[in-house]
């Protein structure tokens, strides 16, 4: 949770206030064609890429899985790491205040929860625990720093199951919290929050594909996704047209 500092604000008599949430549930509304569309191009690419150029034969996709699947039996059979999870949550939310240019003046972490005291806050700093999974940042980012040190590569399939279970702990855990009342969600909407998390993570899910996939770029899902932009876009004139 972001604590930000408040600040007086003065508002003439005759001027118009409209709630920040009636403006993103809007733009939310805007948002849910993109995420349509984006959902469309990533389940084309991604069964695509499975069946016809054989993504699940790769060492990649399978340690990728293995990870995944060990995380997801110790979240429901064992005690859940509540504190790791809170500590990388807050943790995040300190790492977006700062990305955004801001001050943090309190950081607190607890197995009842957490909170970031900060001179700045917006959509992003709230809703980036959410889909930005940060142990998996880390993970990458420890991996690319050690390979100016050691020889790495034999660790590689290591990687990609620390990659799953670190992206599963993501998962998981943001699925667990979303329907627990959340302030970060609420105060920014929770209609707004609910489609931009969606559409952040499934960015992100896009990105880790093509990464994953040396059969796919970054130019071929672009192309699919204005092939179906087209589509959408063709669908829509006609229906105006049918009315």
């Amino acid at each position: 949770m972001v604590r930000s500092v408040a600040r007086a604000t003065r508002f003439t008599p005759d001027s118009l206030t409209v709630p920040t949430r009636w403006v993103n549930f809007v733009f939310a509304i805007f948002l849910l064609p993109v995420c349509a569309i984006l959902s469309q191009t990533f389940f084309t690419v991604f069964a695509r890429a499975t069946v016809a150029q054989r993504l699940w034969a790769g060492e990649e996709f399978w340690f990728f899985s293995l990870g995944a699947l060990l995380w997801l039996i110790a979240f429901l059979g064992l005690p859940r790491p509540i504190v790791i999870y809170v500590f990388g949550h807050e943790l995040t939310h300190a790492l977006w205040v700062l990305l955004m240019g801001g001050r943090i003046s309190r950081f607190r972490v607890g197995r009842d929860g957490g909170h970031v005291v900060t001179n700045r806050n917006n959509f992003l700093i709230a809703l980036a625990p959410y889909f930005f999974p940060l142990y998996s940042i880390l993970a990458i980012a420890t991996y690319g720093l050690l390979r100016f040190f050691v020889n790495v590569q034999p660790y590689g399939r290591m990687l990609y199951a620390v990659i799953g279970v670190t992206w599963a702990f993501h998962f998981t855990f943001t699925c667990w919290m979303i329907p627990k009342n959340q302030t970060d969600l609420s105060d920014q909407g929770t209609f707004f929050s609910l489609v931009v998390i969606y559409l952040m993570n499934l960015l992100l899910l896009s990105t880790m594909l093509i990464v994953a996939s040396p059969q796919i770029t970054f130019a071929g899902l672009g192309a699919d996704l204005l092939t179906n932009l087209g589509n959408f876009t063709q669908w829509v004139i006609g229906f105006f047209q049918r009315l």
